[in-house]
């Protein structure tokens, strides 16, 4: 098989991935999924775990999943019969014991105290999946100046996997004092690398874009800077959950063909689009490598 014939399969595969992802209220059984893609029904479902795997099913299952525990986590206000209803499912029990099955947790419980760590191992075939066949050159690299951006930092420290506890303390303080995603930048920081770094070392810094006065709070919300100069920007569209590859990217490969060297600064994102807000595939992320 050629490449550009390698390159048309991987397309019509990962053009299933964006239907789901645009049509998780919808039928996603195997005729319409092997429609999408234009393959014979009959192979489709080998041909799908073959590519990403995991089977079709599971992959549509782990996306409702996803989208309904986003939701009873950052949305108080979401009715869980009416997440029930949006992941298929007739009634809320019987929601109720597939999220316990998938996650670990019924959704009461998962609202009220989330086990990310479980979490994050029940969804990890998501991730490995929409990161499959994932590739980037050195075109898609950029180098632009970023502005001086005083920020709102909340600062995690510890093992990775409980980051989101964080991330829903900080979310409820944004929207505490009027910082919301659609008013204030959102950025992260990633001082360490995950891969070597021991989980009781590990830091993230998650921000927003402010030049108020912070005042003394309870989430442990702090000023800073993200300083201004050159940066090397990768934009990543789709899931962003994980940006290790595309950081390798800019690390292994870009920098050093591009004769830069890098500033004395972390590498740092901008979040411009937003899942759930957005169908996973039509997140966008800007990776910041600041340079001299």
């Amino acid at each position: 098989m050629g490449k550009t014939a390698l390159e048309n399969y991987q397309a019509r595969m990962r053009r299933v991935l964006d239907h789901i992802d645009r049509h998780l209220d919808e039928d996603l059984s195997l005729d319409v999924l092997s429609d999408v893609a234009a393959f014979s029904k009959h192979h489709f479902h080998r041909q799908f775990g073959a590519t990403f795997g995991v089977s079709a099913h599971r992959y549509v299952q782990l996306a409702r999943m996803k989208r309904a525990s986003y939701r009873l986590a950052f949305h108080a206000d979401d009715n869980v019969t009416a997440i029930a209803l949006d992941s298929g499912y007739e009634a809320p029990d019987a929601f109720a014991r597939a999220f316990r099955e998938c996650v670990g947790q019924t959704p009461s419980a998962f609202r009220k105290s989330p086990d990310w760590e479980q979490w994050l191992a029940a969804l990890e075939p998501l991730d490995r999946a929409r990161s499959a066949n994932m590739t980037y050159s050195p075109a898609d690299v950029t180098v632009r100046d970023f502005p001086p951006t005083p920020v709102a930092i909340l600062t995690h420290r510890g093992d990775p996997a409980r980051v989101y506890e964080s991330v829903r303390r900080f979310i409820e303080w944004r929207r505490s004092v009027g910082l919301s995603r659609d008013i204030a930048a959102t950025f992260t920081i990633f001082p360490c690398d995950p891969r070597i770094t021991a989980p009781e070392a590990f830091r993230i810094d998650l921000c927003a874009a402010s030049d108020r006065p912070i005042a003394a709070n309870a989430a442990g919300v702090t000023s800073g800077l993200i300083p201004g100069g050159r940066c090397a920007v990768l934009r990543v569209i789709g899931s962003s959950e994980n940006l290790e590859r595309p950081a390798l990217f800019l690390y292994r490969d870009w920098l050093p063909a591009s004769g830069e060297e890098p500033r004395d600064f972390p590498l740092f994102c901008q979040r411009i689009a937003f899942y759930p807000d957005v169908p996973e595939h039509e997140t966008i992320t800007d990776l910041f490598l600041p340079i001299r």
